[in-house]
């Protein structure tokens, strides 16, 4: 089509090209579901009737079009994130899969009461240090804070503030030194 296109026609071509620009879509995507195939073409019919300047004339309307799609299609490869299945063999072994991991992490109350332990004795340990050294563990591990706020905040400097929190792990450390790792 070497002629202009007006806005009529274009909607004329995707009424006959739709069903061809969606198998080329699902061509250039190995793996795309007739859903992807049409929300691409859809994508790109939407974005060219919806131009800034439509008083503007077309040419090449085909070409233009299926090269829009390609692009659009390109931009979806780099977007799309691989899946796994939860089914699908670990580094081809047959029997290990993820889903028989969680399985078996899900019934092993041996290691739900471990980490229920441990979490009690860090808690322990953490109630055991000093008001300084707790405020400073709490606010930058369990609140996610920075150094550099809690010194403007509280007007001390970061070193004293560095100084405190590793004196106080070196004290958790100490207090959890007879679990096993």
């Amino acid at each position: 089509m070497s002629e202009t296109i007006g806005q009529t026609s274009i909607a004329d071509f995707f009424d006959r090209e739709r069903n061809r620009l969606v198998g080329y879509v699902r061509r250039l995507i190995d793996d795309a579901a007739e859903r992807d195939g049409e929300d691409i073409v859809q994508d790109v019919a939407l974005n060219l009737f919806s131009r800034a300047d439509i008083t503007v004339p077309i040419d090449h309307l085909s070409a233009y079009v299926y090269q829009s799609v390609r692009n659009r299609v390109v931009d979806y490869l780099r977007r799309r994130k691989d899946t796994v299945s939860i089914d699908a063999p670990i580094d081809g072994e047959d029997d290990l899969s993820l889903a028989n991991i969680l399985a078996d992490t899900a019934m092993d109350t041996e290691s739900q009461a471990a980490r229920s332990e441990i979490r009690h004795r860090v808690y322990q340990a953490i109630d055991e240090l000093s008001d300084d050294q707790k405020a400073i563990i709490i606010e930058t591990e369990f609140q996610g804070r920075t150094f550099q706020d809690l010194s403007l905040e509280w007007e001390i400097p970061i070193g004293t503030l560095l100084s405190r929190k590793s004196r106080a792990m070196a004290r958790i450390k100490s207090s959890l030194q007879d679990l096993k790792p």
